[in-house]
């Protein structure tokens, strides 16, 4: 029997790995929160005039503007039915896999839910519009534990509701509840016990969804905005590294920000525009540059390497931006779709998701973007705020009480 040297056993090994993960979208804005799919099969360049074929719709997710997580097939979603918070489990198919009450949900101005669920292992992390993080078993939806976060670290909750995903970093899970001295806290993500909150920084939430980055020093940091900043924490130990003031109108700064090229973070948000910078070895920063555009609402942006470093995304007068990452040089901005909206990408093409419900197919081009294909959502109510999600060619769209999945694979 022939023997399989060591080397080549371990890159076979990693290869498998990463071809079973390619598939996963595991919480919100994809694998690393950058709204970037990872290694999809080869997906359809232009679309019919009605879009993709429709492989089916699931109508009873209840109300809710929640994105989606897709893990082994299975899609993780939130939806609020008569005041009540529910998550939903539903099969490849597009059959009820099972459904479980987690609790009391926003009923406020936009009332339904905002938290996209967070997959880890086999476990399911979920924050409520309430402020309520709750974790599940991802097999069979049975609670594990949950906090009022809220009311434990004395927070205080927002005009729109808490609108986090929860972020898992090893035995971590991280929120944002914006209390006196706990404006973020770590919780054990098995027992849901505090780990650490961070002293000194009493700022509430604004929407937003962190991020974390490890350093060439081993140091991780955590990456969010608060209220009125943009704060740097360790994630280790809560330590406050650095803030940034960030005066936001209405306090909306709602979207997660981006990491680029290993070492640079891009922020933005509505109404203030957007900002580059370099973290120091020395627990510091370097500002690279800030631009009054690209100042997106709750869209988000995504963050190219090809074919030339750009940002894209839409700002909140509606248009549809190429920015030079290097230089922060708008290099686009046109009105191309009806309205401002999300924006996601898969092997080399756009998806932009207007808030009228226009969804697109877009080509990035070196200082531009093409608008190649584009239809109507037309099933599902009320706003189109639901960010889409691509995952083993299929794209997903959430609208309201609706989920759809089309099949976006070239034959």
């Amino acid at each position: 029997m022939r023997t399989i040297p060591k080397s080549i056993l371990f890159a076979i090994i990693l290869c498998s790995a990463l071809v079973s993960f390619a598939a996963d979208w595991p919480q919100f804005r994809g694998p690393y929160r950058n709204g970037l799919a990872a290694l999809e099969p080869s997906l359809l360049k232009n679309w019919p005039d009605a879009g993709p074929p429709m492989l089916w719709s699931f109508e009873g997710l209840g109300k809710g503007f929640a994105s989606l997580a897709v893990v082994d097939g299975t899609i993780y979603t939130t939806g609020m039915i008569d005041g009540t918070g529910y998550l939903f489990a539903i099969n490849p198919g597009g059959d009820l896999k099972w459904k479980m009450e987690y609790g009391p949900e926003w009923t406020g101005s936009h009332p339904g839910t905002r938290t996209t669920p967070t997959v880890d292992a086999d476990r399911l992390y979920v924050m409520s519009g309430r402020g309520r993080i709750a974790c599940f078993n991802r097999e069979n939806g049975d609670l594990i534990w949950k906090v009022d976060t809220l009311e434990k670290f004395a927070g205080q909750n927002i005009t729109w509701g808490i609108a986090e995903s929860v972020l898992i970093d090893g035995d971590k899970a991280f929120c944002t509840p914006g209390g006196r001295d706990a404006a973020i806290v770590a919780l054990d993500k098995h027992t849901g016990q505090t780990i650490w909150t961070t002293r000194g920084l009493s700022n509430p939430s604004a929407y937003c969804s962190p991020i974390l980055i490890r350093q060439t020093t081993g140091r991780r940091l955590l990456l969010t905005m608060v209220q009125k900043l943009f704060v740097c924490a360790d994630a280790e130990n809560g330590d406050v590294l650095w803030t940034i003031p960030h005066e936001t109108r209405n306090h909306i700064a709602a979207v997660s920000p981006l990491r680029y090229c290993g070492n640079q973070i891009y922020f933005t948000s509505h109404g203030t525009g957007g900002t580059m910078l370099s973290p120091t070895r020395n627990g510091a920063y370097e500002k690279r540059w800030s631009s009054p555009a690209l100042d997106c609402l709750h869209g988000a942006v995504v963050c190219l390497t090809r074919p030339h470093p750009n940002l894209y995304g839409s700002d909140r007068d509606g248009n549809w931006i190429c920015q030079d990452i290097g230089t922060g040089r708008v290099t686009f901005q046109e009105k191309m779709l009806d309205a401002k909206g999300s924006i996601i990408h898969a092997d080399g093409m756009l998806y932009c998701y207007s808030e009228k419900g226009t969804l697109a197919l877009v080509r990035p081009t070196t200082d531009a973007m093409e608008l190649v294909s584009s239809f109507k959502i037309t099933l599902g109510t009320g706003d189109h705020w639901a960010h889409p999600v691509v995952s083993d060619g299929r794209l997903y769209i959430r609208h309201g009480d609706v989920l759809m999945a089309f099949d976006i694979r070239e034959e």
